[in-house]
């Protein structure tokens, strides 16, 4: 397994998780336990990603712009994540920022696969693709035990 392989694997489950969610109403049982799901699949992913693919690809040219925005995207993501935690689950300005989240997330997943994994299959040698695809699954399963 390579880099992209095991970062693909990972966006299926937010895509996933997300399409649920926003499928959701109402204070459910079933809404709370998506969303803590989700949260918790995304900050570890973010954590992880930027540790393990981001940073190295940070040092090379051609990757190094779409590595930050990578991050300014992690960190809207993260703030629509605090904005629906103020939210009361009933709430209808809940589920328009969970669909706004859907979307960012969406656009973020689609701008990675389609254009960073592209520019760092360039830059990167199928060892360290290797070798960040066990580092990166390392960091996700430590990330995801963190609390």
């Amino acid at each position: 397994m390579d880099i992209f392989q095991a970062l693909r694997a990972d966006h299926e489950v937010q895509r996933d998780l997300l399409e649920k969610l926003v499928a959701t109403q109402g204070a459910s049982d079933e809404r709370k336990a998506l969303f803590s799901r989700l949260k918790t699949e995304l900050e570890a992913h973010a954590a992880a990603e930027e540790r393990e693919f981001y940073a190295p690809l940070m040092h090379e040219d051609l990757t190094q712009d779409k590595s930050r925005h990578g991050v300014a995207e992690h960190f809207q993501i993260d703030c629509l994540l605090k904005k629906l935690e103020q939210y009361e689950w009933d709430a209808p300005a809940w589920l328009q920022t969970a669909r706004e989240l859907k979307d960012k997330v969406e656009h973020h997943l689609e701008e990675e696969e389609h254009e960073l994994f592209q520019m760092a299959g360039k830059v990167l040698s199928d060892a360290k693709k290797s070798g960040l695809a066990h580092s990166y699954q390392q960091e996700m399963e430590r990330q995801r035990h963190a609390d």
